[in-house]
């Protein structure tokens, strides 16, 4: 996008990079509900914030507003726990994976899934914009507003943790 170009609409973002967002989401959360309810609340800030858009990489804004929502309800979620549980846990039905978290669940193998979901927030956030999402230390650290020395720490300390995890 050159400078007098307008910033692209909200349609075409939410088009172009659904499924870019719903596997960053995903990845973060581990939750098929929880990553479309992220997802959501992207789209919202996108929204908001479209007319703000400076040119540059798309994605590393979308991943900078992903992760600071996500880091929002991790915060939210301490400070209030929820019951996790329905009232009438009987007549809770088995549902079937919808496709997004059956091509998800393929994709990355449980046991690597449920490592990235024993990471700290922080760690977690770092090593999935690098190893999920693909994006380079400089567009990760303005993904989550800091240095990248302290990504290239986090991505190692997070990658250390997942093989010792996974050992």
């Amino acid at each position: 996008m050159k400078d007098n170009e307008e910033p692209p609409s909200w349609e075409d973002v939410a088009r172009e990079h659904a499924r870019f967002l719903y596997t960053v989401a995903y990845r973060l959360t581990g939750d098929h509900d929880d990553a479309q309810d992220l997802v959501q609340e992207v789209l919202l800030r996108v929204r908001r914030g479209l007319a703000t858009y400076q040119p540059g990489s798309m994605e590393g804004w979308l991943s900078r507003i992903t992760t600071n929502a996500f880091l929002d309800e991790m915060r939210r979620r301490r400070r209030r726990p929820a019951d996790a549980l329905p009232a009438d846990p009987e007549r809770v039905l088995p549902r079937h994976p919808p496709a997004d978290e059956a091509l998800a669940a393929e994709t990355l193998p449980a046991d690597v899934q449920t490592a990235l979901l024993g990471l700290p927030d922080d760690f977690r956030a770092a090593v999935v914009l690098c190893d999920v999402a693909g994006l380079s230390y400089q567009e990760i650290g303005e993904a989550l507003d800091i240095p990248v020395g302290t990504v290239r720490s986090r991505i190692h300390r997070g990658r250390a943790l997942l093989r010792e995890a996974l050992a």
